[in-house]
């Protein structure tokens, strides 16, 4: 089946709803593919074909994941619902006049000043507005600063189209909870808010989502949908923030951050986050930043939101103190970070992932560099990374030859059982730096390596 055909209406005897989902990245393709996987639906996965993401459509179209990442059951749903011929990728944007269902999945970054940059947003409202048909339903699944989804969303597909929101087409906002890694596991088994503009649009939402969510369904309004989720990430983001404050004020007093945590949370209502090398993902270091631009863009009042400004500053920060943890051990190995060669372990923002969106790594390879190290990358799942033009090594004995430090930033699980003494005979200075207490201080030590983790052994006074 061409990718821009649709089934007949009444195929294999059945009522076909036809899907089109904008966005064929971590949030989109599961949520095509689920929904692909139900009878009586036909998916469209709509994609730009560029030098930078085109190629998923022939990816995704031959049956096959884009993730290098470990993901459990997608490779195989994707597999299925292609055979099936249910699920197709396409760049034209054509396939819009038909869909009963249109799902916008596009990032939705913020800029250097912290102000969303809706550029895809608003082109995909623009594209829908001059195509939907009437009676169609529009699903915001992007995190949007609330307050978006009506005055952005709907404003551009009514300007467009000359069509009423609640009357002539419905639309409704229910974002994703997903992380890679677990993609479907949290799109099927974690609660889901849907919000409409009307209780029609939240109704057919509803009926979509109960297709492929197996927990419960939540209903609100489309201003408070947007709200919960960035709220509910700015909660995580401030949680963790506390914890990286907290183990840096461990480092100074000599103590362990994680043997305080596991001493906090023997109570049973007591969750204290996990401190690290610095915060990444499209969603935590900018959903804050959304729910901040709309409460100046959409609320009655300003209020200006203290709590998650802070916990940004902190969170931003972690990887520059890691910079200073690396600078730190060399010192104590009588070498200046000038003439050193660091190797940074884990590209990915996240464990076992080949996503880079918003990595630490990023800040602190320019951290650095700024400080006159040589910087090597070594991750085992992200082939090519656009920031900067760092190859990135497979390859962990290539990574580590004449290495002055190894800089742990993602706690991939090929990590955790590496044979350190195979690799300190290949660097020239036996030094690690742990951003995510994934090695045995003890067990580093005895074998000769000089050692910095964070929250558990930090900077050292001469």
């Amino acid at each position: 089946m061409s990718p821009l055909c649709w089934l007949p209406k009444t195929a294999r005897g059945i009522m076909m709803t036809k899907v089109v989902v904008i966005g064929m990245g971590y949030v989109g393709i599961p949520a095509a593919a689920l929904i692909a996987d139900v009878d009586g639906y036909e998916v469209l996965g709509l994609q730009r074909r560029s030098k930078r993401s085109g190629w998923k459509i022939d990816v995704l179209n031959s049956g096959k994941s884009p993730f290098e990442g470990v993901e459990p059951g997608l490779d195989e749903l994707i597999a299925k619902v292609v055979k099936k011929g249910s699920f197709r990728v396409t760049d034209d944007i054509e396939v819009l006049k038909d869909a009963d269902i249109i799902l916008i999945d596009v990032q939705t970054p913020t800029d250097a000043q912290n102000m969303p940059r809706y550029n895809s947003l608003r082109e995909v409202s623009t594209n829908i507005g001059k195509r939907i048909k009437k009676g169609a339903l529009v699903i915001v699944e992007s995190t949007v600063a609330p307050g978006t989804t009506e005055n952005v969303v709907q404003r551009i597909i009514e300007k467009e189209s000359g069509l009423e929101g609640g009357k002539d087409f419905d639309l409704a906002f229910s974002y994703e909870r997903v992380m890679p890694g677990k993609l479907l596991e949290f799109i099927i088994n974690m609660p889901r808010v849907v919000g409409g503009i009307n209780p029609k649009g939240t109704e057919r939402a509803v009926e979509l989502y109960s297709k492929i969510v197996k927990e419960k369904i939540y209903t609100t309004d489309t201003l408070s949908a947007e709200l919960s989720k960035t709220i509910e990430n700015s909660y995580r983001d401030v949680n963790i923030a506390f914890a990286n404050e907290m183990a840096l004020v461990s480092e100074s007093l000599g103590v362990n951050i994680y043997e305080i945590i596991e001493l906090i949370n023997a109570r049973h209502d007591r969750m204290m986050h996990i401190p690290g090398a610095g915060v990444g993902g499209h969603c935590l270091p900018k959903d804050p930043w959304l729910l901040r631009y709309g409460l100046y863009e959409y609320g009655t009042w300003k209020v200006e939101p203290e709590f998650i400004s802070l916990a940004r500053r902190i969170n931003d920060h972690m990887p520059v103190h890691m910079s200073e943890l690396v600078e730190n051990a060399l010192y104590a190995k009588g070498v200046s970070i000038q003439d050193a060669k660091v190797t940074i372990l884990g590209v990915a923002y996240l464990e076992n992932a080949d996503d880079t969106r918003n990595t630490p790594a990023a800040t602190l390879v320019g951290a650095l560099q700024a400080k006159g190290a040589e910087v090597t990358l070594h991750d085992p799942y992200v082939q090519s990374w656009e920031f900067g033009p760092h190859k990135i090594e497979t390859d962990i004995m290539k990574a580590a030859k004449d290495a002055d430090c190894l800089a742990l930033v993602t706690k991939h699980q090929e990590y955790f059982s590496l044979d350190l003494d195979k690799i300190k005979s290949a660097m020239r200075t036996p030094v690690i730096v742990d951003g995510r207490n994934v090695f045995n201080m003890d067990d580093v030590a005895a074998k000769g390596f000089e050692y910095r983790c964070v929250g558990k052994h930090g900077i050292q006074r001469p």
